[in-house]
C-alpha cells in the first residue's frame, strides 16, 4: 500500500518539465499526466493476452475503449510490487507477469484491507503520544464478517457484465418458446386474420384442407407438417390420404368429356384449319424415388428420362378444357400401349381428329383421324404440304404443354416422388390436374357441405 506522503509526491510528480520528442497519455479516467510533464512515471501498453486485456479494460473503467498502438496506463495506478525496477542505469521498467492496474482516482490510489476471518481480531493501533482518546463515536459499524466488506469495483463490473449475459441467454429462450407457439397455431387463421383455440389436439376441417393444399402444392414434407400444425405424423398421412380420396370422387363425378358439338361449337379461330379435331393428347412422364426391388426398377425405369418415372396420357379441347386423365403406369410402358389400356379409344368415334405431338404413334389402333406433325419415319424427305403444315401443328399443340406444366406447378410432381404416396398417388394427379380447372362455385359448394 501507498503511503500519504508517497501519494502526495506522486501528484506533485506530474508538474514536472520533461524533455523528449514523443508524447504519451494515460487512458485511464481522471488521470491528467502525460510523458511530456512528467519524467519520472512510466507508461505501459496494454498486454496482447486476451483474457489479461480484459481485466485492464474493466479495472480501468472503460468498456468502450478502442485499444490502438500508443494507448497506455501511467505506473501511477499499478502496485509498487507489480513493477520490475531495471537493473542497468539506463533501463526501462517493465511490469510483472499478470500485473492488472488497481490505483485509481476513485479508490483514492489506495487498495481495501483484506477482509478478516470469522475468528479474527482487527488490533486497534495505539494512540500517538501527548494523545489521548477522545470521546469514540457512538454509532461505530464494526465488520466481523467477509460479507460485511464493500466489493472492489471491478469485481462488480465483471459480475454486471456475467448478469447482462445471462439476461441476453433469457430473452433468446423466451422468444424459442414463442416461436413454438406460433408453431403449434400454425393454420389457415394466421392468413385470414382470425383467432382460433390452439389448445385443442384436433385440427378443424379447414386446417385439414390447407395441410393437404400445403402436401399438394408446396412439396411439405410430412414430418415438417407434423411439426408446424403440433400433431402427429401418422395423422399427417391420414389426413392427405382422406383429402385426396375426397377430392377426387367429388372431382370424378364431374364428366370432364365434352361432346363433339359443344366442341365444335367453341373452337377457337386457330383451329380453322383443324375444324374437327376433338381432344389434344400428349404424354406426361413424373420422377419417382426408384424401388430397392430389380423387377420393380426395370419396370419403372424409363429409357427417354433415364429414370424411373411414372406416365400417364392426358388431352385436352381445342378451347383449354381438360377432357381426359389416364391413369399413371410404370415408366417402361409405351405411348400406344398407354393409350390403348387407358379406355380413350371408346370415346372417339369416325367423325372425329386428335392432334397428338410427335412421337405418339397412334394412327393404326384409333377409330379417327391423326393430326401429327410431319417427321422422318421410314423415309428419306417430307413433302412441300407436309413442311408447310407442320408449323401449324406443332404451335397449336403447345397448348397441351401448358396444362403439363401447370400440373407439375403443384411441387409433389416436380420433384421425385417418394415411394410411400404410390398406393394413391393417382388420385393425387387427378385433383393436381383438375383443381386448376374446376369451377369455383361448385367447389365452395362442396366443401361448405362437407364442413357443415
Amino acid at each position: 500500500f501507498l503511503s500519504v506522503a508517497t501519494m502526495k509526491r506522486m501528484q506533485k510528480i506530474k508538474y514536472l518539465r520533461a524533455t523528449g520528442t514523443t508524447t504519451e497519455f494515460c487512458c485511464v479516467p481522471l488521470c491528467p499526466v502525460s510523458s511530456r510533464c512528467n519524467k519520472f512515471l512510466s507508461f505501459f501498453s496494454f498486454p496482447a493476452d486476451e483474457e489479461l486485456r480484459k481485466q485492464w479494460i474493466v479495472a480501468i473503467r472503460r468498456a468502450d475503449l478502442a485499444i490502438k498502438a500508443h494507448t497506455r496506463v501511467c505506473s501511477r495506478h499499478f502496485k509498487p510490487e507489480d513493477i520490475k525496477e531495471p537493473e542497468k542505469e539506463m533501463g526501462r521498467r517493465r511490469l510483472k507477469k499478470g500485473a492488472v492496474p488497481a490505483l485509481f482516482e476513485w479508490n483514492n490510489f489506495s487498495l481495501p484491507l483484506p477482509p478478516l476471518g470469522v475468528c479474527e481480531k482487527r488490533i486497534r493501533p495505539p494512540p500517538e503520544d501527548g494523545e489521548e482518546e477522545a470521546n469514540p463515536p457512538a454509532n461505530v459499524c464494526t465488520k466481523e464478517h467477509d460479507y460485511a466488506s464493500a466489493p472492489d469495483p471491478a469485481v462488480v463490473d465483471l459480475v454486471l457484465e456475467e448478469n447482462y449475459a445471462l439476461w441476453e441467454e433469457i430473452c433468446q429462450l423466451r422468444e424459442q418458446a414463442e416461436s413454438l407457439t406460433l408453431r403449434q397455431r400454425f393454420g389457415i387463421h394466421r392468413f385470414a386474420g382470425t383467432a382460433i383455440d390452439s389448445s385443442t389436439q384436433t385440427l378443424q376441417p379447414i386446417d385439414e384442407f390447407f395441410l393437404f393444399l400445403n402436401y399438394l402444392a408446396l412439396g411439405s414434407k410430412q414430418r415438417d407438417l407434423a411439426d408446424r400444425y403440433g400433431v402427429h405424423l401418422s395423422t399427417v398421412s391420414w389426413i392427405i390420404t382422406a383429402w385426396t380420396n375426397f377430392l377426387f370422387t367429388m372431382l370424378g363425378s364431374i364428366r370432364i368429356w365434352i361432346p363433339e358439338d359443344q366442341i365444335h361449337s367453341s373452337l377457337p379461330a386457330d383451329f380453322k384449319d383443324y375444324p374437327d379435331t376433338t381432344v389434344i393428347l400428349d404424354c406426361i412422364e413424373l420422377r419417382c424415388q426408384c424401388p430397392s426391388s430389380p423387377i420393380l426398377f426395370c419396370k419403372m425405369f424409363s429409357s427417354y428420362k433415364s429414370h424411373c418415372t411414372l406416365k400417364g396420357l392426358i388431352g385436352i379441347a381445342p378451347h383449354g378444357a381438360v377432357t381426359f386423365i389416364s391413369g399413371l403406369y410404370a415408366g417402361s410402358i409405351s405411348d400406344k400401349q398407354i393409350t390403348r389400356e387407358s379406355g380413350l379409344l371408346s370415346l372417339l368415334k369416325p367423325g372425329m381428329a386428335v392432334m397428338v405431338y410427335r412421337g405418339l404413334i397412334i394412327d393404326d389402333i384409333v377409330p379417327c383421324k391423326v393430326y401429327r406433325p410431319a417427321f422422318f419415319f421410314g423415309r428419306s424427305q417430307m413433302s412441300a404440304g407436309e413442311v408447310r403444315e407442320t408449323p401449324a401443328t406443332a404451335r397449336l399443340g403447345v397448348h397441351v404443354e401448358t396444362l403439363i406444366h401447370r400440373v407439375k406447378e403443384h411441387k409433389l410432381f416436380d420433384s421425385e416422388i417418394p415411394l410411400c404416396v404410390l398406393g394413391i398417388i393417382n388420385q393425387l394427379y387427378t385433383v393436381a390436374c383438375l383443381s386448376n380447372f374446376i369451377s369455383l362455385s361448385f367447389l365452395e359448394k362442396k366443401l361448405q357441405k362437407y364442413f357443415q
